[in-house]
């Protein structure tokens, strides 16, 4: 069976690799499936193993969807390579903040692809908090017209698309660090329930 039909997903670009199709906008790394050799085929698996492999994607698929949409956020500007130098300099002298500089961000980036993504939500975060208004406006002017330039966009306003990508990123860098939260705790799903049953 090839990539394709089982429902693998590759991409490419600045941040290609394997994904399971639909989740994490094809940048993420699947979890890893528990207790199932690779080499066996779907027949071979049994009843524990099939709810192994749905407990580890429930547990894991908001975090794992906002991490995978938070690098395609970041695929969608220009890559940081030689071409899109200009690019990142405009950005950090807009924004005044070198957070967002990608030697900055290559680590957080290289474990957002393995999953991780707390630790770049983390740092784009503090970058967007470091950012004083009209910071804000000059950086989204500058991502605008990398975006616009991408023909990829409907024809609005550089700012606007500029506004609209930072608010896009400011709410998926929550959702990264929300779904980090350790809810497979059963102490904590039980006091949640007592505090809910109890009002």
């Amino acid at each position: 069976m090839d990539a394709k039909a089982a429902g693998l997903g590759v991409r490419g670009g600045a941040f290609a690799g394997p994904a399971v199709a639909g989740i994490a906008d094809g940048y993420v790394q699947p979890p890893p499936v528990p207790d199932v050799a690779p080499h066996l085929g779907a027949g071979r698996l049994d009843v524990e193993g099939v709810a192994g492999i749905a407990v580890v994607a429930a547990a894991h698929s908001d975090g794992y969807a906002a991490t995978g949409h938070l690098l395609g956020l970041l695929a969608a500007l220009p890559a940081p390579t030689k071409a899109g130098e200009r690019f990142w300099s405009d950005l950090w002298r807009s924004s005044g903040t070198a957070y967002l500089l990608p030697v900055n961000m290559k680590a957080q980036v290289l474990r957002s692809l393995e999953g991780e993504g707390t630790a770049l939500a983390r740092q784009i975060l503090s970058a967007i908090d470091e950012m004083t208004p009209p910071q804000r406006a000059a950086a989204g002017e500058v991502i605008g017209q990398a975006l616009a330039e991408s023909d990829h966009l409907p024809d609005l306003k550089t700012q606007v698309i500029g506004e609209l990508w930072l608010r896009n990123l400011e709410l998926t860098t929550w959702r990264v660090l929300h779904a980090d939260r350790r809810w497979d705790d059963p102490d904590g799903r039980q006091a949640f329930l007592a505090a809910w049953t109890g009002t």
